[in-house]
């Protein structure tokens, strides 16, 4: 009989931001294995999505919450930092058993410290599943309409937002958008509607990848029909288009404006260096590594950073969040136009601080960030003033 050996590891996690707390927890029924991650909360409650996946690992977590501390202060909204993940398949036929028992599990700490929300792996009905088993109306967001909620993977607010901000950015460089190629990684929920919104705006889409493979036409898919197969066939909707390229391929077609819009790390030195892009949305959390984002500030490719160009969903979610126990649902005329509004001053802020700074967009919106979150700690006494 093996005996359990207690890492501490988590320990090297822990800098001058956070984390303020890590929990670990399992179920012996279920097999269920999950964390949340509290970053930093010096501006508000923390708040970011659960997900599920069988690669969750709690240095995972803690960098997605990281992300949440700088992209709620960013957007300059008064929440924290926070991410929860579970390690499970979210195809697995036990998927509500292990989500029951990870609400239960973290009933200590939901909704007073942390509220779900919906990350990869999770859906509406699995919001309204941790909402239930907490009984608690406050305990979850992203919930189906039905239940009071704002659906806003349904409704493609953080895509909607990561064309906005690729709008204005474009703008600008002095790069129009309409008629621009553009090549879009990944399309899930993000991707979609950054795809609809992009086209609306006037791109043209090049390239569309999922994991099954990548679609490409130089002289434009047709996005309707894209969309529609995307619907109906989810990630193989590909194969319509003929043997479908590896997915990695609409990192490196030829394109004016690359989203990545799925996976950590895809831009990597290798595709930094190569590719034609002019600029680089990050529809995606961290989708770049540190060595691709100094090549790509050193080749003159802008990018605008993840947490700048995806905060719509917080946007969406702040909004949710101060509606829990309202009777009244949030409008999402008021959440698009906040969105519009921030995500396109915010890009176009990072960007010229970027030029003015000499530094990468990505430190320019760091401090940004830190500045905001610093004064916080400061003014709640958790750092001495002088530091």
């Amino acid at each position: 009989m093996g005996s359990a050996v207690v890492s501490d590891d988590v320990f090297a996690l822990m800098d001058e931001w956070g984390p303020e707390k890590v929990v670990c927890v399992s179920d012996r029924r279920t097999g269920m294995r999950g964390v949340l991650v509290l970053d930093n909360t010096a501006r508000g409650m923390g708040k970011g999505g659960t997900r599920m996946s069988p690669g969750v690992t709690v240095g995972q977590i803690a960098r997605l919450a990281r992300t949440m501390t700088w992209k709620w202060a960013a957007v300059d909204l008064f929440h924290g930092g926070a991410k929860a993940g579970i390690v499970a398949d979210p195809a697995a036929p036990d998927k509500e058993e292990i989500l029951r028992a990870f609400a239960r599990a973290l009933a200590n700490e939901v909704p007073r410290e942390y509220v779900f929300g919906l990350d990869m792996g999770l859906t509406e009905n699995d919001a309204a599943i941790l909402l239930d088993e907490l009984g608690d109306r406050g305990a979850a967001v992203g919930l189906p309409g039905a239940l009071g909620g704002f659906p806003y993977d349904q409704l493609g607010v953080t895509g909607y937002g990561v064309a906005e901000a690729a709008d204005a950015a474009a703008a600008e460089l002095g790069l129009e958008l309409r008629g621009a190629r553009v090549a879009v990684q990944g399309l899930g929920a993000v991707g979609r509607a950054a795809v609809r919104r992009l086209a609306e705006l006037g791109a043209v889409i090049v390239a569309a990848s999922t994991v099954t493979g990548c679609a490409h036409d130089p002289d434009g898919l047709d996005v309707d029909r894209l969309l529609a197969l995307s619907a109906e066939l989810g990630d193989d909707c590909v194969r319509e288009y003929g043997p479908p390229a590896p997915p990695e391929r609409a990192l490196s077609v030829e394109t004016d404006i690359l989203v990545p819009a799925a996976r950590e790390d895809v831009i990597d030195a290798g595709v930094a260096a190569a590719t034609t892009a002019k600029l680089v949305v990050e529809g995606a959390n961290l989708p770049a590594t540190p060595d691709a984002r100094a090549i790509l500030h050193k080749r003159g490719v802008a990018v605008v950073p993840d947490f700048i160009a995806n905060a719509g969903g917080i946007v969406a979610a702040a909004h949710s969040m101060d509606a829990r126990y309202s009777p009244f649902q949030v409008d999402p005329g008021d959440v698009f136009s906040m969105i519009s509004t921030k995500l396109r001053a915010n890009a176009v802020a990072v960007l010229q601080e970027s030029r003015r700074a000499e530094t990468t967009p990505h430190e320019a919106a760091y401090a940004l960030a830190q500045s905001r979150v610093r004064e916080a700690m400061v003014l709640r006494r958790r750092v001495p003033e002088h530091v």
